[in-house]
C-alpha cells in the first residue's frame, strides 16, 4: 500500500503543471569520452528526477528482410542484465515508488524512468547497466518474440483500423524504410537469428548512439560526477551506424485502394507526402493541419461535421518525421453517406487552401494555438526531458525545446498557401478506403 502510495504521489508530481507560461528552459549538456552525450536540467520545484535515454535507431534503420528489430530490443531491454536478475528491473524502479517506460519509433528508441530525487544512482545505475550489458540470451530473445509477435496480434492484425498505418505506409513509399512500421514483420522476427540480433544491439546500443537526459530535482555539479561514474567507462561502439541515406521519388499519380477490415464504420484516409521536421516547409504543413482539423471551429470540423453533416469525425495530422514523411486526412462519413461523397467535401475544402490566402484572424489563432501548445508541451518534467532527448536526437539541437516556437511564428499566410499547393496535390497522395468486411 505504501508502494503504491509514494507512486501515485510521484505521478501526480509529474503531472503537476511546472509553469503556465513559456520560460526558457536552461540545460547544460557536454559528451563523455565514450561518445554519450549528456544534457541536464536542473529544476528542483519537485521532488523528482527523470533518466530517459535516447538512442538513434528506429524501424528506418532496419534490414528490409529483418524488420521490428528495433522495437524488439524495446523489450529485450527490459529483460535484465548481468547485475539485474531476470524481471527484476521494473521491480527495482516500483519498489522505490517510481514508473517507466519505453517507446519505439520509425526514428529513435526512448526508455525513461521517473523516480523520487533522492533515488538518482538508482536511475543512473539501472540505465548504464541496461547500455553496457543487457541480458540478451537465447531464453530472452525467444520470449520477446513471443510478446513481440503477439503484441501485433493483438494491437494491429485484431483492432479495427489497426492495419491503418501499415497499408498506408507501404503505399505511400517505395524506396525508404518508411515503407514499414516500428511494429515489423512477424515471420522477420520469428525467422531472426540470434546473431542477427546481436549484430544489430552492437551497432546501434552503443554510448556514441544515445543522449541521456537528467531533469529534475538535481545539482548539476554532484550529477555530473555521478554520470562519470556510472556511465564513463562504458566502452564505445566499433565506429560504423546504419543511417538509411534514401530519398523517395515524388510519385506522379495518385495511389487508390480499398481495404475490407472488421469495422463497423467506413474511414476515408489520404495521405500526403510532406517534407521532413525540422524543415520550414513542415512548419507550414503542420500549422495547415491544425487550419484544418484542431477544434471544432477548425475549416473541416465545420464543414463536414456541422454544416454539410457528412462526416463524424475528421482529423488532419502530419507526422514529425526525421526524413520526409506524411501528413494523414481521416474521416468517419456519417450515416448512410457515401464514403465519395465525404471525400469530394475533404477535397473541396483543400482546393479553398490552395487558392486563397487564409484570413488574418485565422492565422492569428493559428499562432495562439501553436504558442499554447508549445509551452503545454513542457510543462512537466517527464516531458521537459523528452523534448531535450528528442530535439538533441532528431534535430541536433537540443536548445529547440526554447526556440522551436519561434519557426511557428515565423510561418506567413503565404507559406501556408504555398505548401497547400505544394504538397496537397492529388499526385502526391495516397487514398484510402476502409470498409467493412461484409461490403467486400
Amino acid at each position: 500500500m505504501r508502494r503504491l502510495l509514494l507512486s501515485s504521489l510521484l505521478w501526480l508530481s509529474a503531472l503537476i503543471l511546472l509553469t503556465g507560461q513559456s520560460v526558457k528552459i536552461e540545460f547544460v549538456e557536454y559528451k563523455l569520452d565514450n561518445g554519450l552525450h549528456v544534457i541536464l536540467h536542473q529544476d528542483n520545484s519537485v521532488p523528482i528526477v527523470v533518466t530517459n535515454i535516447m538512442y538513434h535507431v528506429g524501424s528506418k534503420n532496419e534490414n528490409p528482410d529483418r524488420t521490428g528489430f528495433a522495437h524488439l530490443f524495446e523489450h529485450l531491454m527490459f529483460e535484465g542484465t548481468e547485475n539485474i536478475e531476470r524481471g527484476q528491473f521494473t521491480e527495482y524502479v516500483e519498489r522505490a515508488g517510481g514508473s517507466l517506460n519505453a517507446y519505439t519509433s520509425n526514428d529513435v528508441t526512448n526508455y525513461y524512468v521517473l523516480l523520487p530525487s533522492n533515488q538518482l544512482k538508482l536511475g543512473l545505475w539501472l540505465e548504464s547497466e541496461r547500455l553496457l550489458h543487457p541480458l540478451i540470451d537465447s531464453a530472452a530473445i525467444e520470449k520477446e518474440k513471443d510478446v513481440v509477435t503477439e503484441e501485433k496480434k493483438q494491437v494491429y492484425d485484431n483492432q479495427p483500423y489497426g492495419s491503418l498505418l501499415i497499408e498506408t505506409s507501404k503505399r505511400a513509399f517505395t524506396r525508404h524504410p518508411y515503407r514499414w512500421t516500428p511494429i515489423g514483420d512477424e515471420d522477420h522476427i520469428r525467422e531472426a537469428s540470434h546473431h542477427e540480433i546481436y549484430e544489430f544491439h552492437e551497432m546501434f546500443y552503443v554510448p556514441e548512439n544515445a543522449v541521456l537526459v537528467i531533469a529534475g530535482d538535481i545539482d548539476i555539479d554532484e550529477t555530473k560526477r555521478l554520470v562519470e561514474d556510472y556511465f564513463g567507462d562504458i566502452p564505445s561502439g566499433s565506429g560504423y551506424i546504419y543511417r538509411p541515406d534514401i530519398s523517395e521519388t515524388r510519385r506522379n499519380a495518385e495511389i487508390r485502394d480499398t481495404i475490407y477490415d472488421n469495422i463497423q464504420l467506413p474511414l476515408v484516409l489520404q495521405a500526403y507526402n510532406i517534407p521532413a521536421r525540422g524543415t520550414a516547409e513542415y512548419y507550414a504543413v503542420d500549422m495547415l493541419g491544425a487550419l484544418l482539423s484542431q477544434g471544432q471551429s477548425s475549416r473541416l470540423h465545420r464543414r463536414l461535421v456541422d454544416e454539410q453533416q457528412v462526416a463524424l469525425q475528421v482529423m488532419a495530422q502530419p507526422l514529425a518525421l526525421e526524413d520526409p514523411g506524411l501528413s494523414l486526412i481521416l474521416a468517419f462519413p456519417n450515416m448512410g453517406i457515401d464514403p465519395k461523397k465525404l471525400e469530394d467535401a475533404i477535397n473541396t475544402e483543400l482546393e479553398k487552401v490552395k487558392t486563397d490566402l487564409i484570413s488574418e484572424p485565422e492565422m492569428e489563432k493559428l499562432r495562439n494555438q501553436f504558442e499554447s501548445r508549445f509551452v503545454n508541451s513542457n510543462t512537466t518534467m517527464a516531458a521537459r526531458a523528452g523534448n531535450l532527448a528528442t530535439y538533441h536526437t532528431i534535430l541536433n539541437d537540443a536548445n529547440r525545446i526554447n526556440t522551436e516556437i519561434d519557426r511557428y511564428m515565423s510561418v506567413t499566410r503565404e507559406d501556408i498557401l504555398e505548401a497547400a499547393q505544394q504538397y496537397f496535390t492529388p499526385d502526391n497522395r495516397v487514398v484510402l478506403y476502409y470498409l467493412p468486411e461484409q461490403q467486400n
